[in-house]
C-alpha cells in the first residue's frame, strides 16, 4: 500500500493539516540597502503597506520603508519562524526584542494575546540582502488558548542536525526543530504549546538531499497523526515511487516509511507532523479561537487593552547595524547566538 494519501499543489500560502493552520515560504531577493535598512530601489508601482507583489523578486509586505510586518496582534495560536537566510528583527508587547536568522528559529506562543513586529532590515549597502524563511502557524487547543504569551529562541547551533549517506555516499541532511528522531532531540518547545503536550508527536523537520541521494523517512512513532511533506526546492524528486515537482504538499500515512530520492539537482523538503487537536477552528485574521464568540471577544479585548500596549516608539522597530544575532527576553535576560 502506498504511503501517499494525496498530492496537492501549493500556492503562496501552503495548506496544512490539523494541528497546523498554514505555512508561508517567504523567499525575497532584496537588493542593496539604502543605508537606512530599506531597499536601494524605487518603490514606485508597489502598493506600499500591502505589497505582496513579488515584483523584481521581492515584496515589502506591510512595511513602508523596511520590508516586513509592523506591529500586529495575535491570539489563540503560535507562530514558528524558521529563517534560512537573512535577518529578522522581532519586537513584542512583552518587551522582548531579538535579531535572528541564518538557521535560527523563533517560537512565539500568542496565547491570550500578544502584539509583535517582524521586520527584515537590509544591512548590506555593498551587496544584495536575500531573505528566506518559513512561518508556520500552529494551533492551540481550547485548554491553552488563553495561556500566558511566551517568546522563545532556538538558535541554529543548538538544533540537532544529522547527515545520512546512501550506498553511493550521497548525503541527506536533516535538521530537527521539533520532534525527536532516535537519539536526536531538539530543545523543548514552549510549555503551553501543543508540541509540549504528551502524545502530540509533533515534528517540524527540514531535509536537504544531494543530487540523486536516497533516504527513507521512517514511520512515525504512533498512528493517527497528520503528516505532510512539502517539496520546496529543486527541480524534481521521487517520493514513494511518484515523481513530484516543487511546490506540492504530499499527505502521507504516518505509520509507513517513505522512500525519498532527489532529482539531478538535489531537493529540499519540509515535514509537518502532529496529532490533530480535533476542535472547531474559527479564525478572523490574527485571531484563532474555537467559535465566533471567541473571535469577537478577542477583537473586543484587543480594542480595549491592546494586549498590554506597545512599548516602542515605532510600529516597525529595527535593532541597529550590528549583524550579530541576539535576544533580550521580557525579564531582561540577554542571549547571543553562537
Amino acid at each position: 500500500m502506498s504511503p501517499i494519501l494525496q498530492i496537492r499543489p501549493q500556492g503562496p500560502r501552503w495548506e496544512t493539516a490539523d494541528p497546523f493552520l498554514f505555512c508561508v515560504h517567504h523567499h525575497d531577493h532584496y537588493p542593496r540597502s539604502d543605508g537606512a535598512f530599506g531597499p536601494a530601489a524605487s518603490l514606485a508601482g508597489r502598493d506600499v503597506g500591502q505589497d505582496f507583489s513579488g515584483r523584481d523578486g521581492w515584496s515589502m509586505y506591510h512595511g513602508d520603508h523596511v520590508p516586513g510586518f509592523p506591529a500586529h496582534p495575535h491570539r489563540g495560536f503560535e507562530t514558528v519562524t524558521l529563517v534560512r537566510r537573512g535577518l529578522i528583527d522581532h519586537s513584542d508587547s512583552l518587551g522582548a526584542i531579538a535579531r535572528f536568522g541564518e538557521g535560527d528559529v523563533q517560537w512565539v506562543t500568542a496565547g491570550s494575546g500578544l502584539v509583535h513586529s517582524e521586520m527584515f532590515p537590509l544591512l548590506h549597502a555593498d551587496r544584495d540582502n536575500p531573505v528566506e524563511l518559513f512561518q508556520i502557524w500552529l494551533n492551540l487547543p481550547r485548554s491553552h488558548k488563553m495561556a500566558d504569551p511566551n517568546f522563545t529562541m532556538l538558535w541554529a547551533d543548538r538544533l540537532p542536525r544529522a547527515v545520512f549517506h546512501d550506498e553511493q555516499g550521497r548525503a541527506t541532511e536533516l535538521v530537527l526543530v521539533a520532534g525527536a528522531l532516535g537519539e536526536l532531540r531538539p530543545p523543548p518547545p514552549p510549555p503551553d504549546s501543543w508540541a509540549a503536550q504528551p502524545g502530540s508527536d509533533l515534528a517540524i523537520w527540514t531535509l536537504r538531499l544531494e543530487a540523486g541521494a536516497r533516504w527513507t523517512l521512517p514511520a512515525a512513532a504512533s498512528d493517527g497523526l497528520s503528516r505532510v511533506l512539502y517539496v520546496f526546492n529543486g527541480a524534481e524528486a521521487d517520493v514513494a515511487g511518484q515523481r513530484v515537482q516543487p511546490t506540492v504538499g504530499i499527505h502521507l500515512r504516518a505509520d509507513a516509511p517513505v522512500p525519498l530520492q532527489a532529482g539531478a539537482s538535489g531537493c529540499e523538503f519540509l515535514l509537518l507532523q502532529g496529532r490533530p487537536i480535533n476542535e472547531p477552528v474559527a479564525q478572523y485574521g490574527p485571531f484563532v479561537m474555537n467559535d465566533q464568540a471567541g473571535v469577537m471577544q478577542a477583537m473586543q479585548d484587543y480594542r480595549r487593552t491592546q494586549f498590554g500596549g506597545w512599548p516602542f516608539e515605532s510600529a516597525a522597530p529595527v535593532h541597529g547595524t550590528d549583524p550579530r544575532r541576539f535576544a533580550r527576553y521580557p525579564d531582561g535576560r540577554v542571549e547571543r547566538a553562537g
